[in-house]
């Protein structure tokens, strides 16, 4: 049993599992089993470049960015389960006991977090009625979004990235996997508000 399993390998997806993993001396989250699937062949970064990124080097390629972030993820926080080449087929359950599927395994988690793009060919069984247009995107790019509020679709299900109703710019996705990665670390600390922080201090 996973306490969360991430859905989706893009910028969302690890910018969630980054900071989760970097929690992991916090005494309310050593015992937590945190996992991804790294599915990353749909991702926009694959096409994408970036000069007006906060923090990325000028013209650096989105799928070096893929590579680098997967590698990132491994190397600093290998506590983290990474699955790679699996696609999540559907999702059934509710909190605290979620089953995901995937074309290859199936996984039990007690949070999901999906963190897929906003493209109209979005087709995990068990999440298709929260689907809806996208709220930002232009009306003829026939985007859509899963219903929320704040990230959160339902009790223990979250939604991250243009998925969840976000404009696509890398910095807005990153922070947005972010922002639902600290909401995990406040429902693990008892809802006290928790972050996670590195310090040249420390």
């Amino acid at each position: 049993m996973l306490d969360v399993l991430i859905i989706g390998g893009g910028v969302s997806g690890l910018s969630c599992a980054l900071v989760l993993g970097s929690a992991h001396k916090k005494p309310f989250v050593q015992d937590k089993k945190i996992g991804i699937i790294t599915h990353q062949k749909t991702s926009s970064l694959q096409e994408a470049i970036f000069y007006n990124a906060y923090g990325v080097p000028l013209g650096k390629l989105g799928s070096e960015l893929l590579t680098e972030s997967v590698q990132h993820l491994q190397e600093s926080y290998p506590h983290v389960t990474q699955f790679e080449g699996e696609k999540v087929l559907k999702v059934v359950g509710q909190f605290p006991n979620f089953t995901v599927t995937t074309n290859k395994n199936s996984y039990q988690a007690k949070i999901i977090v999906v963190a897929i793009g906003y493209s109209n060919t979005f087709n995990i069984e068990g999440l298709m009625h929260y689907v809806e247009p996208h709220k930002k995107a232009l009306a003829e790019k026939q985007r859509i979004q899963l219903k929320n509020e704040d990230h959160k679709v339902t009790e223990g299900i979250y939604v991250v990235g243009t998925l969840a109703g976000w404009r696509s710019q890398l910095a807005i996705a990153a922070g947005s996997g972010a922002a639902v990665a600290t909401d995990i670390l406040t429902l693990w600390n008892n809802g006290i508000s928790s972050q996670s922080h590195d310090s040249i201090k420390n």
